[in-house]
């Protein structure tokens, strides 16, 4: 993806505020020598964010005729408006290493032996996943296919079958469950017997308050 940067020469909370108030969104761009401070249009951001992509790929930037490859490493959101308040981006090149959360994609779990014959439900317990690649390498996202699980089962991350060169972020000894399979509960159905028993006591009542009615009658 490609979005269009203006250099930011003025600095502080007075000149951000200056600059939300012109729908403008103050950031800054680090890495690989000077940090540089930008400003980018707020309503074509805004909508940038929306994207999946915007989040998990290297993108183009544009900044002074030249364009940069850069990664969004952060932005900041007003408390209840939908506003960027600020946003942070970091140059990256091919030979340069990340860890980053990218989003899972999953498919083929209507065709797996847990859904299609065992009537199971699957529980997509993680949708993002930390990983450790060359920029060059980054995905989009990852696809998981789920067409071989089975009953009971849990995919945990260290069962991911991951592309070439990359790999999942550990946490000590953590295996975080990543996709659940479980078993649907059967309803306990009311025993024929009972409901018969019941609809004979439902009939039962009005034949003996109409005795007593006549009974007063007499």
């Amino acid at each position: 993806m490609k979005f269009t940067a203006y250099a930011r020469t003025l600095q502080g909370t007075g000149a951000s505020r200056r600059l939300r108030h012109a729908a403008k969104v103050p950031g800054i761009v680090y890495g690989a020598g000077t940090p540089t401070m930008i400003e980018l249009d707020h309503n074509a951001l805004f909508f940038a964010l929306k994207k999946e992509a915007f989040h998990s790929s290297i993108l183009e930037m544009e900044l002074g005729g030249k364009v940069e490859k850069v990664l969004l490493r952060d932005f900041q959101m007003h408390a209840f408006k939908p506003i960027v308040l600020h946003i942070d981006f970091q140059r990256v090149d091919e030979t340069t290493k990340l860890r980053k959360k990218v989003p899972l994609h999953f498919s083929g779990e209507e065709s797996s032996p847990a859904v299609k014959t065992d009537k199971c439900l699957v529980s997509h317990v993680a949708l993002e996943l930390e990983i450790e690649c060359l920029a060059s390498q980054l995905p989009e996202f990852v696809n998981i296919d789920l067409s071989g699980l089975t009953k009971n089962q849990s995919l945990h991350a260290s069962d991911l079958q991951l592309p070439a060169g990359i790999k999942a972020v550990k946490r000590g000894t953590l295996d975080p469950v990543i996709v659940a399979v479980t078993t649907p509960k059967i309803e306990e159905e009311v025993a024929p017997t009972a409901v018969v028993a019941a609809d004979k006591g439902k009939g039962a009542k009005p034949r003996k308050e109409e005795k007593q009615q006549k009974g007063r009658g007499g």
